[in-house]
């Protein structure tokens, strides 16, 4: 990236399409409108704001939410519309880059000229993809909670972040525990939920009869099933006690149990990128085609995700894999992610290929997710959060508390077999397919496992933070 770009991704839910925020206002005073994870508004009353930076507006929105000071780490922000998301860094000026918009469109999306003309960005204050999920663990601010609770409830609804039955019902329950209050035996909620199913459930979930049964096709489902299995898992929601720092009446809990649950989600806290890969070949004509996947890339690794599907086709930590990407000068814009794998019973290499014109930008984000890691495992004296004095990290839960991700046909597992894959060995100067031993890889750009750290890591100026 040449240091007019943060990190682009895939577009953000519909619903939040088309909302000007910057891209039409002079140099004279005005109002900006920066939008909330729950598509409310924040008006600021700015002047010169060609010239204003992101960390500027960023304090702005703190001042008037009133917010925590640990809201400067946790939020960021965003350029986005249905074509393109960019988190911003604090230097950024919104005003030059929304002006900038139609050429970042042209450089990272295939999107039709009529569409580029069109589209227009907003700016969004979201969570910032940096943000390490231990430190949410710590926050005391009800609001920054609830702001963070409501970008991981529109991901999860709009099944941004593919889940399981079982772990939309549970929360969707607590959902149903903010919006309606503690459960009550007696009362209509089942009329409630049904009424509102939507608000509590991704789409595909609230289907009756046939559009159901396909969107839980091989589990047995029954029409209904969803709305059921909500209600039962509402039933269970447990009263939290309230204590010195929260009130009876704080939802802080519930928020709090919210994100915890989509911390066992890989992929929660991500950046979306959108491309395509090969499909496997299928029928007497081996014909394949292309099938479109959303990358998902984060502090922990790589996930590679159908988008019509919506469950995890590939998903990689940064120690399983190596990358890297060719640029459209070169041939179509690709990364490419090679993992060890098996070809009937044979270890290979196997290599994928991700077609999309953000291939530059997923490739300098997983550089610079590396680089913060190797930050982050350096010895560091406990420090206190802007909330309160904290000297141990918060209980972000082991993977042996995760038996949801192992799950047989569990939507977060990877499905390695639906995958068109290069399967190779190197031996020598001669690339050969299907070897039994792996020997080295086709890239330079992987993380040793040897000496617990990257080896090529560059950092990437488009993408530090500060």
């Amino acid at each position: 990236m040449d240091g007019t770009e943060g990190n682009a991704g895939q577009p953000a839910p519909a619903d939040r399409s088309h909302r000007s925020s910057v891209s039409s206002v002079g140099a004279r005073a005005a109002d900006v409108l920066v939008y909330l994870a729950d598509d409310k508004m924040v008006p600021l009353a700015v002047e010169n704001l060609p010239s204003l930076s992101a960390h500027e507006l960023h304090r702005a929105v703190r001042e008037v939410l009133q917010l925590s000071d640990i809201a400067l780490d946790a939020f960021a922000l965003w350029l986005a519309s249905p074509l393109l998301e960019v988190q911003l860094k604090p230097k950024h000026q919104p005003y030059k880059l929304g002006r900038q918009w139609p050429e970042l469109l042209l450089r990272f999306t295939d999107a039709p000229d009529d569409d580029v003309a069109m589209d227009e960005p907003s700016l969004q204050f979201r969570r910032n993809v940096f943000f390490p999920k231990r430190r949410e663990l710590q926050i005391r601010d009800e609001e920054v909670l609830r702001l963070l609770y409501e970008e991981a409830k529109g991901n999860v609804l709009a099944a941004r972040y593919p889940c399981d039955v079982e772990d939309c019902e549970a929360l969707g329950a607590l959902v149903c525990r903010v919006q309606l209050g503690p459960y009550q035996p007696g009362q209509p909620t089942a009329c409630a939920l049904r009424e509102k199913l939507d608000s509590f459930l991704p789409a595909h979930l609230c289907k009756r009869g046939h559009g159901l049964l396909a969107a839980l096709r091989g589990r047995g489902a029954k029409a209904g099933t969803g709305e059921q299995g909500l209600l039962d898992a509402y039933r269970q929601v447990k009263e939290a006690a309230s204590g010195d720092s929260e009130p009876e009446a704080s939802l802080s809990p519930y928020y709090r149990a919210y994100l915890l649950k989509c911390h066992e989600l890989p992929f929660y806290g991500c950046a979306f990128f959108h491309g395509e890969i090969d499909k496997p070949a299928q029928g007497f004509l081996h014909r394949g085609g292309r099938k479109p996947v959303s990358v998902a890339i984060s502090l922990e690794g790589v996930h590679v995700i159908d988008s019509r599907e919506k469950h995890v086709l590939l998903g990689l930590r940064f120690q399983e894999l190596s990358w890297d990407h060719t640029s459209p000068e070169e041939e179509e814009s690709v990364l490419w992610l090679e993992f060890d794998g098996d070809n009937e019973g044979t270890p290979v290499n196997k290599l994928l290929k991700i077609y999309s014109k953000q291939a530059e930008l997923m490739s300098s984000l997983i550089e610079y997710c590396i680089e913060l890691n190797q930050v982050a495992t350096e010895p560091a004296a406990p420090q206190e959060s802007a909330s309160g004095p904290t000297s141990a990290p918060g209980p972000s839960p082991p993977p042996t508390q995760r038996p949801q991700l192992r799950r047989q046909g569990s939507v977060v597992c990877s499905r390695i077999q639906h995958l068109s894959t290069i399967d190779y060995v190197e031996e020598g100067e001669q690339i050969k397919r299907v070897k039994p031993k792996r020997t080295t890889s086709f890239f330079s750009r992987q993380l040793s496992l040897s000496q617990g750290s990257y080896t090529v890591v560059r950092p990437t100026d488009s993408l530090e933070q500060g």
